[in-house]
């Protein structure tokens, strides 16, 4: 140990304090990689436990929750046939449910006495205060969150309630973070509209009873009424429900370390290279081969370690932000208040990513310890054995370019509608196009010297540079490729999903007037006032109302978005549909899926399928299958009366309106929007489409991060790695000053190597980012449930030219450096 030490402190640490900028720069890459995963954890982890806290808050010692399909609930005389189930020893109602107020949406939960039975946060808070919420007229206890006080007012939808109390100790106080009210099951029942009708039922079971049994026997009384299952599964339903944003942030994070590996490699080589005489003298006096490595890797193990830790704090951060930014459509379907919670994986997963992509990339670039001689190593720095590609290397690329394109292939074609085959396809994708490129290093190595000779007699001395150190050259050169292969693939399929979704909602924004119960960029899914579409259908210059209803719904274990469909209604769920299709949908005698749903439900048209509803299991047939972007796991659509008749949901949560012939729309937008209550929502066509792409680019936003720090770590890599090729010909520099070339020379040498390097680099990532956005448009009908088509976009030829514009503004300090070297100095031997 103590020898280690000694060569640690004498070798590694010196060389590291002395080559500041290396270690600066390989630690600041491994910590933005760090701080992405931990950002991407911290996200994730954050939606599935706050409702992980709030079901445990409620829940208790419940061990089943029977819940409603639909947020319409079901009848409360359900409760009555489960607590006469045996096994069960109480049965507790409850309202829960979301409404709005002052202070924004609140949780409303609404129980009886029994709800005692429970041992949970929500029964210690009716504890507390019951004698106050009981002698207050219309009383409800609230949260801190609320923002009221004893004896406030507050307006919960369109009733008035008053506050008995606030509830400011104890782990009651946390429940869903303070943003709760709780009141009788009666005054709940009366805020929500649901008179005689219930949200959930939790069950308490007797001690050491059989759970399996319980449930089937529990499901049997229900009568497919309602859906019996563990108070976990809406933490699970969650988290079903962000499994898009999940698969692609993470596939980010991959990209991110395998730039930042390329990175490691390039400054790790560069750092054997600067201490080949040290490991010759070392080698000389009898050190180990196995000793020399091992000390490498231990470095490369304590940059990856910082760099981790580093941006784990980082990466808290940026969670924390983050948060706030998710797409509100997304969030629209989370029944909990979300605050940051990271999850206790994150850290230790972040840095342990980290150490192992240094030391992996590291254990690369020291193998050629292994491969140098002393003598070799004594030898001023040039050309070397080991940093020439053997044959055997190029054929097991060539093989696993051709596996990896076979097997990303086969996956497409199989139409899996997984996400996980689909992301395991785009990483082979991506692995044989760094595979192939590995390949053919000595081809473009040839090329970027090409490219450098055309710069003169500074470009003749760059080419030769490049090509003596092909391995050096090549990992810079991906770095490059990465960055513009990246940028072309997600801003390209970005755009292309933008235009499909654009072109399947188009109807929507060819519909004159809006009138929902939310903005355009959520989901419409609380009922309009009674009447409203009547009132709507009388106005001057209307010709004609369209109703329709959107609601979350639970089909088989999936929660959807429900649609309730009507003649001429622009939703793609009926306009994707045949004439006779849409009208038997419309009539009742079916329902259409969408293209993910029915994967998940193993259905398909013709089928039948089995639901649950209020008035108990209900058979139809699938009479369509279409392709939808599916905000959460699935969307399905039936005719609007039997979405009304079956799940209990009358009227309308949206209009479509029709202008008369020759109606001006901006005076008929205003014209309804002054009839209807303030409550409700009344925007034009072009408002709707805007607030749909809106929402889409809200979950685009944390995709495009991942370009940007793709590039931002492929720009450090670039400039460290140029940076470091002339500290390492510093001395070369210095016999071509003395031998009287000039500081424009040597500025034009280092410029020349950087246009070398960027172009092909550059180039290559062209053709590949263009060849992988088309078969991410491939992948994406199973991940989006949209069938995307490819559209070639002249800004790729923008991109390309920034990131070599970029690789050459990076080469300038390193080129700058180079022109100013002091001759004696740089000829002088260390």
């Amino acid at each position: 140990m103590t020898a280690l030490i000694d060569r640690w402190r004498l070798f590694a640490l010196r060389e590291s304090v002395k080559h500041r900028g290396r270690t600066i720069a390989s630690v600041t890459v491994m910590a933005v990689s760090a701080a992405f995963l931990v950002s991407v954890f911290g996200i994730f982890g954050s939606l599935t436990g706050s409702v992980d806290r709030l079901v445990g808050g409620i829940a208790g010692s419940a061990a089943l929750e029977v819940t409603g399909v639909t947020d319409s609930g079901f009848p409360a005389s359900i409760r009555d046939d489960i607590a006469s189930t045996p096994g069960v020893v109480a049965a507790v109602p409850m309202v829960r449910t979301q409404v709005d107020s002052h202070s924004g949406p609140l949780l409303l939960l609404g129980a009886d006495a029994s709800a005692t039975a429970l041992d949970s946060d929500l029964q210690r808070a009716v504890e507390q205060q019951l004698a106050a919420l009981v002698s207050t007229t219309n009383g409800v206890l609230v949260g801190t969150g609320v923002g009221a006080t004893t004896g406030d007012i507050i307006q919960l939808g369109s009733h008035r309630v008053t506050v008995a109390g606030v509830i400011r100790d104890g782990a009651s106080a946390r429940l869903n973070e303070g943003h709760f009210v709780l009141t009788s099951l009666a005054i709940a029942q009366r805020v929500t509209g649901h008179a005689g009708r219930l949200d959930s039922v939790m069950i308490v079971a007797e001690p050491h009873a059989d759970s399996e049994g319980l449930r089937e026997a529990v499901d049997r009384a229900v009568n497919g009424r309602a859906l019996v299952a563990e108070p976990s599964v809406r933490a699970v339903q969650t988290g079903n429900g962000v499994r898009i944003l999940q698969y692609m942030t993470l596939m980010g994070a991959a990209l991110a370390f395998i730039v930042a590996a390329f990175l490691i490699y390039t400054t790790m080589t560069m750092a054997i290279a600067q201490r080949r005489p040290t490991i010759s003298m070392l080698r000389a006096v009898g050190g180990r081969r196995r000793t020399i490595v091992g000390d490498l890797l231990a470095e490369a193990a304590v940059i990856g370690l910082i760099g981790g830790m580093a941006g784990s704090v980082i990466g808290i951060g940026f969670g924390r932000i983050a948060i706030d930014t998710l797409p509100v459509a997304l969030m629209q379907s989370v029944e909990a208040r979300t605050v940051y919670s990271l999850p206790l994986y994150a850290i230790p997963l972040a840095v342990g990513a980290a150490v192992c992509t240094s030391v992996t990339a590291s254990a690369v670039a020291a193998y050629q310890v292994y491969k140098v001689s002393p003598i070799e190593a004594l030898a001023p720095v040039g050309a070397s054995v080991a940093d020439q590609v053997r044959l055997w290397l190029r054929v097991a690329a060539i093989c696993v370019t051709v596996g990896g394109l076979t097997v990303s292939v086969v996956l497409v074609l199989l139409r899996l509608g997984d996400f996980f085959w689909s992301g395991f396809a785009l990483s082979m994708f991506f692995g044989a196009g760094i595979a192939l490129c590995f390949a053919t290093i000595g081809g473009l190595v040839r090329a970027a010297a090409w490219v450098a000779r055309r710069f003169g007699r500074a470009g003749e001395l760059a080419a030769a540079t490049l090509e003596r150190a092909p391995r050096r050259v090549w990992a810079t050169m991906m770095t490059v490729f990465m960055a513009v292969t990246v940028t072309i693939t997600i801003t390209g399929a970005n755009n292309d999903l933008l235009n499909s979704v654009r072109s399947s909602l188009g109807a929507v924004g060819d519909v004159d007037v809006w009138v929902a119960s939310h903005p355009p960029e959520q989901f419409p899914t609380t009922a309009l006032p009674s009447g409203l579409a009547a009132e709507v259908a009388t106005l001057p210059g209307v010709a004609h109302v369209t109703e329709g209803q959107l609601g979350y719904a639970t089909l088989g274990t999936e929660k959807v978005i429900l649609y309730g469909l009507d003649h001429g209604s622009v939703s793609p769920m009926y306009q994707d549909l045949d004439p006779q299709v849409r009208a038997d949908v419309v009539a009742g005698h079916g329902m259409v899926l969408s293209r993910d749903l029915s994967r998940a439900l193993g259905v398909g048209i013709g089928d039948e399928l089995s639901i649950r509803t209020p008035r108990g299991l209900q058979r139809t047939r699938v009479l369509g299958v279409v392709s939808y972007f599916s905000a959460l796991t699935g969307t399905a659509g039936i005719g609007l009366n039997q979405m009304s008749d079956w799940f209990d949901r009358p009227g309308a949560t949206l209009l479509q309106v029709e202008a008369a012939p020759g109606v001006d729309e901006a005076q008929l937008l205003a014209s309804i929007r002054q009839s209807s209550p303030s409550e409700v929502y009344v925007y034009s066509g072009a408002e709707s489409l805007a607030g749909v792409e809106g929402a889409i680019r809200q979950g685009m936003a944390v995709a495009n991060a991942v370009w940007v720090i793709v590039v931002l770590i492929a720009a450090i890599a670039l400039l460290n790695t140029l940076t470091l090729s002339v500290l390492e010909r510093r001395r070369e520099i210095g016999v071509l000053r003395a031998m009287g070339a000039s500081r424009r020379v040597t500025l034009g040498m280092v410029l020349a190597e950087a246009a070398g390097i960027s172009v092909v680099g550059g180039g290559l990532g062209l053709l590949f980012g263009m060849a992988s956005q088309f078969f991410f448009d491939s992948v994406t009908p199973d991940i989006m449930n949209i069938d995307v088509a490819y559209r070639p976009n002249s800004m790729v030829l923008v991109f390309t030219a920034a990131a070599i514009g970029l690789s050459l503004l990076g080469s300038i300090p390193p080129a700058l450096r180079a022109a100013r070297l002091n001759i004696i100095e740089a000829v002088s031997i260390e």
